[in-house]
């Protein structure tokens, strides 16, 4: 890193670095054909590449590494081959540039991170694992230190295989959320990450303590065979900014979570930067953003529930939400549809535990009632949550989808949606009702969010937390799970634990905390065992 180092200064402090990488570079070739010759049918060099060939590139070659790639295109020892060039199977990356990880064995599990217009190597060096493929290491800063540690290993006829991360390594790193990141204060990282989102990690190779270095990580999915479809998760990773940062991205499917995440703060003045988001956007894109008029205090007195300060800022500013593409807010009863029928109404709760907000449909036949739900022992409103509206269909399948924290976080991810694809269609002069369309999906429950675990209550017996504990005290055979920890939005799918019976039915749903716990009751009933001492 340069510090303090401006001008010609600068430039021949640069040109300084090249020269001494290009001399390490030189050393590894020397050592590297000795090695060949000395032992040809151990160690056997693949060819070399044409200045005109790495030119051709995706990504930039400084001069140290062309020393290295004129000579050998590659080296094979031991069963091994590493492959320096285009191997025709890159790593598993989807979202990130190609000039940003390259591969230096054709299976992809060993990489590199390759540098701006001033860096003077690639790196740093990043191993995968055969084994326990979310395993990482990163072995070297650089291609360079790589390569000579590769060469030293050779040459005392050490184990040649190192895309075994070792778990013996004395040093560690562990990775953070990428939400962490992104509300922290290393400036640079947060632009590496942006928003970031709750099943994204972030490692910050900038500074590690040594090398070979293990990376602290767990997938956020689980495998342990507790869902009821045939799981298919997988894991993204990728080194950006010439191998400033690994990014480590959870991709959900067919699993439960395996493990609490980090979501997105909710600003304490959410109801009112809500409101005012929303005002501009419906000014500026008034095809995509209609807002009606809120209703009066004397009004909202008369409601059948108790509406607390900051939900009143949101009412008393807003009437109705429309916005291309996505379920129209109702956050003022008068709607036919808000009267929701007897036997939905008992499924999800009774009398006020929660307020009607949306009747959304998805295709054809689906069809559910978005809703914010209410403590009924403090009269907070929390969390809001989309449920089907067939009270058969729930009874059978009991699932749900968490929308937000809150109403003011509900509207705070609309008006965030409204102006990403406002932005996007601009750039790209797509259809912002479309991009609006497919962002929104997850207003109904199971259209393929990412699922937390419902586990038995008898699994909570005994735990200090007191929502949970709540929980554990309804009859055996009822299942309960925990959105405090869950990311925004997520399937709940009570009916794809296994251990919640095939032909079982709901008797109903129970929300504890304003939502911030779920229980499904069995139809043998809700009663509350009786307390012991």
């Amino acid at each position: 890193m340069i510090e303090n180092v401006t001008g010609a200064a600068a430039v021949a402090y640069e040109e300084n670095r090249e020269r001494r990488a290009s001399a390490v570079a030189e050393a590894v070739v020397t050592a590297l054909r000795a090695l060949a010759e000395r032992r040809p049918d151990d160690v056997t060099l693949l060819d070399g590449f044409a200045d005109a060939e790495l030119d051709g590139w995706p990504v930039r070659v400084p001069e140290a590494v062309r020393v290295v790639l004129r000579a050998a295109g590659g080296v094979t020892a031991g069963g091994t081959t590493y492959a320096f060039g285009p191997s025709g199977r890159p790593p598993r990356i989807r979202s990130a540039a190609e000039d940003a990880t390259w591969a230096l064995s054709p299976d992809g599990k060993v990489l590199t991170g390759t540098g701006g217009q001033s860096a003077a190597d690639w790196g740093p060096v990043l191993t995968v694992g055969r084994v326990d493929e979310y395993a990482f290491t990163v072995e070297a800063p650089g291609f360079l230190a790589w390569l000579e540690d590769l060469t030293r290993r050779l040459a005392e006829e050490s184990p040649h295989d190192r895309t075994a991360p070792s778990a013996a390594s004395p040093f560690r790193v562990c990775a953070v959320p990428s939400i962490e990141v992104a509300e922290g204060p290393d400036a640079e990282l947060a632009a590496l990450v942006g928003r970031g989102h709750s099943l994204l990690d972030v490692v910050d190779l900038g500074n590690l303590p040594g090398y070979p270095c293990a990376i602290s990580w767990e997938p956020y999915f689980t495998l342990d065979g507790a869902t009821a479809d045939t799981g298919g998760s997988d894991v993204d990773y990728r080194l950006v900014a010439g191998g400033r940062a690994l990014l480590l991205e959870s991709h959900v499917s067919g699993d439960f979570l395996g493990r609490p995440v980090r979501r997105h703060r909710v600003p304490e003045d959410a109801p009112d930067v809500a409101v005012s988001r929303l005002r501009e956007l419906a000014r500026r894109f008034p095809r995509l953003v209609t807002l009606t008029e809120g209703t009066r205090d004397a009004e909202i007195d008369r409601w059948p529930v108790a509406v607390p300060a900051d939900v009143r800022t949101v009412v008393r500013a807003l009437g109705e939400v429309r916005v291309a593409g996505m379920p129209v807010l109702r956050l003022a009863p008068g709607e036919p549809w808000q009267r929701v029928e007897p036997a939905l109404h008992r499924l999800i709760g009774g009398d006020g535990t929660y307020w009607p907000l949306a009747r959304v449909t998805y295709g054809p036949y689906n069809t559910s009632l978005a809703q914010v739900r209410i403590d009924p022992a403090t009269g907070r409103w929390g969390y809001v949550v989309s449920v089907p509206a067939d009270p058969d269909e729930l009874r059978d399948e009991p699932e749900l989808v968490l929308l937000a924290e809150s109403l003011p976080a509900l509207l705070l991810e609309v008006a965030r949606i409204v102006e990403e694809a406002a932005e996007r269609a601009a750039a790209s002069g797509s259809d912002p009702v479309s991009l609006i369309l497919s962002a929104s999906r997850w207003f109904t429950p199971n259209t393929g969010e990412p699922w937390t675990r419902p586990v038995p209550v008898e699994e909570w017996t005994g735990d200090t937390d007191p929502l949970r504990a709540e929980a554990a005290a309804f009859l055996p055979g009822s299942h309960a799970a925990d959105l405090r920890d869950s990311p925004v939005p997520t399937d709940l799918c009570f009916h794809r634990a296994e251990s919640w019976r095939w032909g079982r039915t709901l008797d109903r749903l129970r929300f504890l905390g304003g939502g911030e716990v779920v229980v499904a009751v069995a139809e043998t009933g809700d009663q509350l065992r009786p307390k012991t001492c």
